[in-house]
């Protein structure tokens, strides 16, 4: 016996040995160069940054980044459903005129349909969002079946986290449709690894889609990284796909930041449609925000300050990234625009769809006053909320 736990001891100690090895040696091996090009107002010549407030190097909870990973794995987080099912959409081939229809495929994943054009952004239709199959599962199934997309035209990726820029789904999309990919700088050469062909812009970068449809790569605030020391080697962004009846504008994966992304979108033309996220928020109890991730209470400033006429909540309900219950973020954007006073505003199920009716500027709003909203949260309805 006292033999055996030696050697079990010895076996502990040399893993510790290797793991330790492994922290200091494999890092360099897995930095990547997704980009070269001269030093910018957010590129230092290696790493992309963001202008103004640049929060997002620590993890959410504020501690380490080895002691957020072990209360990941470790906290008593609220339970999620191990599978929700739906009934999976079937958008039309084509959505002509002015006609917007609107599909939530899940997480980042939405199909805009307008003017005879289908936009796909942040492709993901993986059982899992990580390297080699192993992340996050989707509790849900892809609200549209791979099989029922429409032929894709053009598709938006916004940066390269898993959950985001899913490789195996790329290139199914361009074996499939050949579409037209757009990204921002650096993200190409990681789509490249498949095969794929895409086309990366710098923020402010634009693009014709047709003849009266343009594309711009806007800013937002956020960080990239596909392994362990490649971090911010390449760019994130928004998206801002310009139209005659109204813009459309994708956030990506963002914090709040500077704020300054906002009205650059704005500055651009009047939203029609956004999609902002609402989830994976909370990593310590109480928590609102991230820097790299808004909540429900600074998406709907996001919505306000857009002069958005019509938002969707996304980025919630599909993989579990974070520590609050599935349904807490819709449930807590429904009090927070009801304490607004907001309206346009909405969120569906995996698979829901929103006919966005041609636009109509919303009645201007102040901001809102922090301390009426606290007051005005702090009621039973929240405090339940995990």
């Amino acid at each position: 016996m006292k033999k055996a736990a030696n050697r079990i001891l010895l076996l502990l100690l040399w893993l510790v040995i290797l793991a330790c090895l492994a922290a200091t040696i494999v890092p360099a091996f897995l930095d990547r160069v997704y980009y070269r090009g001269p030093a910018s107002s957010h590129f230092d010549g290696e790493r992309f940054f963001n202008p103004g407030i640049d929060d997002t190097a620590q993890p959410p909870t504020g501690g380490s980044r080895g002691g957020f990973f072990a209360r990941m794995l470790t906290d008593d987080r609220p339970p999620w459903p191990d599978r929700i099912d739906i009934r999976r959409a079937r958008p039309p081939a084509r959505v002509d005129g002015d006609r917007m229809l609107v599909t939530w495929i899940g997480h980042a994943t939405v199909l805009i349909q307008t003017r005879g054009l289908n936009i796909l952004t942040d492709p993901q239709f993986s059982r899992t969002a990580g390297p080699f199959g192993i992340g996050p599962r989707r509790v849900a199934p892809p609200g549209v079946g791979f099989n029922a997309l429409p032929k894709i035209d053009l598709v938006v990726v916004s940066h390269n986290h898993y959950d985001h820029l899913d490789l195996p789904s790329l290139k199914r999309l361009w074996e499939r449709d050949r579409p037209r990919i757009v990204t921002s700088l650096g993200n190409d050469s990681v789509i490249e690894q498949a095969g794929v062909e895409a086309t990366a812009l710098d923020w402010g970068g634009r693009v014709t889609i047709a003849p009266d449809v343009e594309l711009v790569v806007t800013r937002n605030h956020h960080w990239s990284s596909r392994w362990f020391t490649d971090r911010n080697r390449a760019l994130w962004s928004s998206f801002t796909l310009i139209l005659p009846g109204g813009n459309v504008f994708f956030s990506g994966d963002t914090g709040f930041g500077d704020g300054g992304w906002i009205d650059e979108a704005a500055a651009l033309g009047p939203v029609r449609f956004a999609a902002i996220p609402i989830g994976a928020f909370r990593f310590v109890p109480g928590q609102m925000h991230t820097a790299s991730h808004i909540g429900p209470i600074e998406a709907a400033e996001v919505h306000r300050r857009l002069g958005a006429a019509r938002s969707l909540g996304i980025h919630w309900g599909t993989f579990r990234l974070s520590y609050e219950a599935r349904e807490t973020p819709p449930r807590l954007l429904g009090e927070v625009l009801r304490c607004t006073g907001q309206t346009g505003f909405d969120t569906v199920e995996i698979a829901g769809q929103i006919d966005v009716p041609a636009f109509a500027p919303p009645a201007p709003r102040p901001p809102a006053d922090a301390r009426a909203l606290t007051r005005c949260l702090d009621n039973p309805r929240v405090a339940a909320l995990r």
